[in-house]
Formats: C-alpha cells, sequence, structure tokens
C-alpha cells in the first residue's frame, strides 16, 4: 500500500491557519492527518520558505491545499514531497505574472473595500467591511473572531514575480466561490480553465473553509482518492 499523504494547508492574506480549523477536524474524523502552515506574509519568498519547513514536517508525501494570496504559494514551491494541488478560491499566477496582476485582471465586486498599504507597506482588511468581504456567508460570532485576529499581508507578497508555478507540472483542483467579493469567479474561473485543473463551482463566499468547510473537504478527499495518495 503507498504511504497515505498529508494535507498541508495553506492560508491567505488577513487569515491565519486557524482558518482551517473545522476543515482540519473533517479530515481528522475521515483519518486524514492535516497539518496548517503558518505564512509569514512578508514577501512571496518567505511564505514559501514557511510552506516547504512545514512540508517537511509531514516526512512523506504531502497534497498542497491553498486559499486566496497562498495559491501562488503552493504553485511556487518545487518540493518533491508534494504530489497534487488543490485550491480554494485562489489566485494563481504564471510564469512572469504577479499576485497583483492576476487579482487586478478582472473588475471588482461592487461591495469589495479599496486596499491601500499602511506606512509600513502592509495591507490591512478595513475593520469595518472585514465580515461583508471576507466570510458574509459565516456566522456572526466566527466574523468578529476573524475580523479580531486578522493578519495583514506586505505588499512584497503580491508584486513579486513567479517562476514557472508547480501547477504546470502536477494534477490540480479548483474550488471556483461563486459569491467571493473579493476574487471574482469570472476571475476564479479564467485562472482554473489556463491551469487545466478539474474545476467545481459553488455558490461560495470567499473563505469556504469557514464558511463551508464540508464542501471544502469533499472536493479534498476525491483528490486525495484519484490521487491514490
Amino acid at each position: 500500500m503507498p504511504e497515505q499523504a498529508t494535507v498541508v494547508l495553506a492560508h491567505g492574506a488577513w487569515a491565519d491557519g486557524s482558518s482551517w480549523s473545522q476543515v482540519i477536524d473533517r479530515l481528522h474524523a475521515a483519518g486524514r492527518r492535516a497539518i496548517a502552515a503558518a505564512l509569514p506574509l512578508t514577501a512571496l519568498a518567505d511564505d514559501v520558505a514557511a510552506l516547504e519547513r512545514t512540508v517537511e514536517r509531514a516526512d512523506g508525501p504531502v497534497v498542497l491545499v491553498g486559499h486566496a494570496y497562498a495559491g501562488a504559494v503552493i504553485g511556487a514551491t518545487r518540493h518533491a514531497q508534494v504530489k497534487g494541488l488543490i485550491y480554494a478560491a485562489a489566485l494563481t499566477p504564471d510564469e512572469g505574472e504577479t499576485v497583483a496582476d492576476v487579482f487586478a485582471r478582472a473588475a471588482p465586486h461592487p461591495l469589495a473595500p479599496r486596499l491601500v498599504p499602511d506606512r509600513d507597506g502592509f495591507i490591512w482588511l478595513p475593520d469595518a467591511v472585514f465580515a461583508d468581504a471576507f466570510a458574509p456567508q459565516a456566522d456572526e460570532r466566527t466574523q468578529a473572531i476573524m475580523a479580531a485576529v486578522q493578519r495583514p499581508i506586505a505588499v512584497n507578497c503580491i508584486t513579486e514575480r513567479v517562476a514557472r508555478p508547480r501547477w504546470r507540472d502536477l494534477q490540480s483542483w479548483y474550488l471556483v466561490a461563486e459569491e467571493d467579493r473579493l476574487i471574482s469567479s469570472d476571475n476564479q474561473h479564467f485562472m482554473a480553465g489556463r491551469m487545466g485543473a478539474e474545476v467545481v463551482a459553488r455558490p461560495l463566499d470567499h473563505s469556504p473553509m469557514v464558511s463551508a468547510p464540508d464542501e471544502v473537504v469533499a472536493i479534498l478527499l476525491a483528490a486525495l482518492r484519484a490521487l491514490s495518495v
């Protein structure tokens, strides 16, 4: 029997590893090992290094899952343990592109907030619009906690051009969140299509791992079965 893969989950901007807690709980209940990477959100290279340290901890085959900005991060690792890639409402720059390039290729949602860096070069999601933009389908308690613990993303993360992304070489899946107010569903369909990913589209918000963890886990388990890991 092949060694069972560990699911390594990478959070996006304005979140941390705890955003995957409901997914981790369900994967463990299904008998699958899952760990969350803690990305510093200080530079793309820093985040890739942090992800690869987590992959090393897995000590065996790994399937990577990236949310939003972390789509760029999981696509940038060249680690040999990685066997497949799963994207959740994620940004997937191609070779020579930046995260900012793909984020801005489509018109923003009417309810999307204006994002500007602070004097230290970090971008915060304004508290007044956090719930409506980040996880509008989540309950109020969850929205309040996520807003309180949000972590900003450095401009450096989204302005670095990427090398050949790993999705060009590995099997991938993409969950399109059709009601995303931060990354338009049209943009998500475009990125998933050029990747040649297996696409699942659902009427979900920007943070499906929080608002619809069962949907996310179903895709993860289907991908693990397809990869036979």
